[in-house]
């Protein structure tokens, strides 16, 4: 097997947090009056911060193999971006072994590694020369650089006036240019717009797949993930707890969510009313973030008082609070109408298009009787882990997915 480009072992990461002790708000009496105690008592103890102990990342090992498009995936505080900052020698572990082979190229917050007073131009041979290249290699890839950041306008300006935009095109076409062994992405791409992320997103395929050279990319867009990275590994609270294909990595993210959001009735005495509403995959998982290809589920249990049947009426709202559309179904109870009534409704796959979205409910009878109404609540995310839209994160496409008919003439 070949030797791994990166290799991992045992690395943790801690950090001491101090804690200041809090003091409830004091009058002037009550501090003049302090003070005085403590100079009759003469027991004035020293303020004690406490000190905690907190593990950004906690015992990890993993081997990367040249050619390799890596996606970091994971909850915000999951570790990630202490991992690259790690990989890319901006701190260093508290404890394991890293071993890089090969030259590593950083793009993890806006103007990494520019110096604000110098111009565009200045920045390309330092970062050039800081990445161990001489001054010839970095001319040969100059035009092509300039013309892939599209400022050659503001070539010889201050890299200090450019905007948070213009900063993240010229940092990630030296990154990507500069031909470095390993080229580490963060979230900074989101910076840029819509069709600047899509042409990044192509060169570090263009360079991983057509160059053989290896990328670490963390991004929370998991259409992108899905559609650039070759393995996933899933982050959680410090620890890696998957590394394999990108599929199955996108689903574990996806299963493990931390906050799930839950219906309880304040009021559970009241009749014919909802006790609990929720949402569920296919497998049972209770969860509010869903796949674009997941079927999701909104589980209802009804408190039924003596209704032979009853209509239930759910309509999803998209985060302007506008209907994307709504359904009613007629529930027949039988001759048991009395007691707990569980029902499912299920949203099919491939229909809502990734965003936010949150669901009004309501209890009624005939459009006569009206139970109970809930308006707004239980937001839920569809994640586009995949369709053709990924590349174009932040714009906004509409409700639903349509797969039209072409012709040609």
């Amino acid at each position: 097997m070949a030797k791994p480009i990166i290799k991992v072992e045992q690395v943790s990461k801690k950090f001491t947090i101090s804690h200041e002790p809090t003091e409830r708000y004091s009058s002037l009496r009550d501090v003049i009056t302090n003070k005085a105690r403590k100079l009759v008592n003469n027991k004035e103890k020293p303020r004690q911060n406490a000190r905690e102990d907190f593990f950004a990342l906690k015992d990890v090992s993993f081997d990367i193999q040249a050619g390799d498009r890596v996606g970091i995936i994971g909850r915000n505080g999951a570790g990630k971006s202490t991992l690259l900052k790690i990989l890319s020698r901006i701190t260093e572990p508290t404890s394991g072994r890293i071993s890089i082979r090969g030259r590593v190229a950083s793009l993890l917050e806006v103007g990494t590694g520019f110096h604000p007073e110098l111009s565009g131009r200045e920045n390309i041979f330092l970062n050039g020369t800081i990445l161990g290249m001489n001054r010839n290699e970095i001319r040969k890839k100059f035009d092509e650089i300039v013309d892939f950041a599209e400022i050659e306008k503001f070539l010889d300006t201050p890299v200090k006036r450019y905007s948070s935009g213009m900063y993240v095109r010229l940092a990630f076409a030296v990154a990507a240019h500069l031909e470095p062994e390993i080229l580490v992405v963060d979230e900074v791409l989101a910076v840029g717009d819509a069709q600047f992320q899509k042409k990044c997103l192509g060169k570090m395929e263009d360079v991983s797949r057509n160059g053989g050279r290896t990328v670490l990319f963390v991004s929370h867009n998991m259409g992108v993930i899905s559609n650039l990275c070759n393995v996933g590994y899933v982050f959680q609270s410090g620890k890696l707890i998957f590394n394999g294909k990108t599929s199955e990595a996108v689903n574990m993210y996806l299963d493990n969510s931390t906050e799930v959001d839950v219906y309880d009735a304040p009021d559970l005495a009241k009749p014919n009313s909802f006790r609990k509403i929720f949402f569920s995959s296919d497998n049972g998982y209770r969860k509010n973030e869903f796949a674009h290809d997941e079927f999701i589920k909104v589980r209802l249990e009804i408190q039924n008082n003596g209704q032979k049947s009853v209509d239930i009426g759910i309509a999803v709202l998209d985060k302007f609070k506008s209907k994307v559309f709504t359904s009613i179904n007629t529930i027949e109870t039988g001759a048991n109408s009395a007691g707990s009534l569980s029902v499912e409704c299920e949203i099919p796959n491939h229909f809502l298009a990734p965003g936010s979205y949150s669901l009004d409910i309501a209890l009624f009878k005939s459009r006569i009787t009206t139970f109970e109404y809930i308006g707004d609540v239980l937001p839920f995310k569809v994640i586009d882990n995949g369709t053709e839209l990924a590349a174009f994160e932040g714009v906004d496409y509409g409700n639903v997915l349509c797969k039209c008919k072409w012709s040609y003439e």
